[in-house]
């Protein structure tokens, strides 16, 4: 056992080109597509092998009884297991992950949650994870894992101490599964303490950062010691709220391996149109997450003065000496998500919802689209009174992702909106 995080693997911002160079010009070979300069769409189900060697050779590594050599690249087999147009998104958006060596893609983000956890556990395991979690996590969790046989330890995120604790001290930990800043409230969990804890765990489990919210522009979770990344691709990654697809990064080999066998047996693989539309906006990534970090940074701190607000939940906005430190030390930009606490609870919320004139009342994040919705009767409105209550989701809270409007009109939308709950409010 080691109290030392393990040697990060080479930056590949150091490596060779710069990200939003190599998102660019990585993993695709135009004289593979006749000359085209950006990748065309192969909707293939199956494919030829050029020997029935070629065709043993295939199967032993996909089905994980083999290795590749180095320099291998096994033949394509069926789009179950994997095709082009996944394997160029993989090889394309592994420079936007500092520290990462690979990704594997799949059809939702829940989908790649789900593989990466089911390829390490088996029942009488454990997890230990932060608090309050997306409703899709917190469900999976709860409602599935649970009764299978796995033990899910919650602690509620930004208790460094306690999420010390649980990670010491729960048996047959296979899993620290963190998601930060945490969906809704804002609240960011040290990932480099958390490694540093998990280090000291033998066998060492494997450290999952949910990034859906910061990255991969502003927030790096393998530097700080994260073995493995996931994201909702539908939220920043696709941006325009017109796809379903999730990601899974990391550096080591034995989890690529088992991860991407786990994804040929459920056959939750992105599809070929899919792949191809999100390789389409990898390189404008940074640029539409900066725009909206600036908006989402000039609304929340305009809004905290309102008398009808409670409190507003922003990263620049934190109050807790803690939080302010682990945001500074871990996270580049505050990012575009708000919380709005409102007094007058559920009738102001749902009051304020009705009156948005700009922004639209839905759930998602991360679009050009400005969102903004009611967690406590939607995205987390399959969790418990017990767990609302524990991850501060109160019947006042609304949850908005500003997009890339100009962030004066949609000050005036939030505040004209604001003006008709004052009553509520003020009551």
């Amino acid at each position: 056992m080691s109290d030392q995080l393990p040697k990060p693997p080479q930056s590949r911002r150091s490596a060779g080109s710069h990200p939003s160079t190599a998102v660019l010009t990585r993993g695709y070979d135009p004289h593979l597509s006749v000359g085209s300069a950006r990748p065309a769409v192969f909707r293939s189900s199956t494919y030829v092998f050029s020997s029935p060697e070629s065709a043993e050779r295939a199967f032993e590594i996909v089905t994980g009884r083999d290795i590749p050599a180095p320099g291998e690249t096994p033949e394509l087999i069926y789009s179950r297991f994997n095709h082009p147009n996944a394997e160029i998104l993989e090889d394309q958006i592994v420079p936007l992950e500092e520290g990462s060596e690979w990704a594997v893609v799949f059809n939702s983000g829940m989908a790649a949650i789900m593989t990466a956890l089911m390829a390490r556990l088996a029942p009488g395991d454990a997890i230990v994870h932060t608090v309050p979690l997306y409703g899709g996590t917190q469900h999976l969790l709860h409602r599935l894992l649970e009764p299978w046989g796995v033990v899910c330890r919650p602690v509620v995120a930004g208790r460094g101490q306690e999420l010390d604790d649980a990670i010491r001290s729960t048996p047959r930990l296979k899993f620290v599964l963190i998601e930060t800043p945490a969906n809704p409230t804002m609240v960011m969990t040290d990932i480099r303490r958390a490694a540093l804890a998990a280090a000291q765990v033998d066998p060492r489990p494997v450290v999952m950062v949910d990034n859906t919210f910061l990255g991969p522009a502003f927030q790096h979770p393998m530097i700080f010691g994260a073995d493995l990344v996931v994201y909702s691709a539908t939220k920043y990654l696709g941006g325009f709220s017109d796809l379903l697809a999730g990601v899974v990064l990391g550096a080591d080999p034995d989890l690529e391996r088992a991860i991407r066998a786990h994804r040929g047996l459920f056959g939750n693989i992105l599809q070929p149109d899919e792949c191809w539309i999100l390789d389409g906006r990898l390189p404008t990534v940074s640029l539409r997450m900066n725009r909206q970090s600036k908006n989402a940074q000039r609304i929340a701190e305009s809004l905290v003065r309102r008398p009808e607000v409670r409190k507003v939940f922003y990263p620049t906005l934190f109050d807790d000496p803690e939080q302010i430190r682990v945001r500074l030390a871990q996270t580049d930009y505050p990012g575009a998500m708000i919380a709005l606490d409102l007094h007058g609870g559920k009738p102001a919320a749902f009051e304020f919802l009705r009156s948005l004139k700009l922004a639209h009342n839905a759930v998602s994040l991360g679009g050009m689209e400005t969102l903004v919705c009611h967690p406590k009767t939607t995205t987390h409105s399959g969790n418990s009174p017990d767990e609302l209550a524990i991850a501060g989701i109160t019947d006042g809270l609304v949850r908005i992702s500003v997009g890339v409007e100009d962030w004066r009109d949609l000050l005036r939308d939030f505040e004209q909106a604001l003006d008709t709950i004052h009553p509520l409010a003020t009551s």
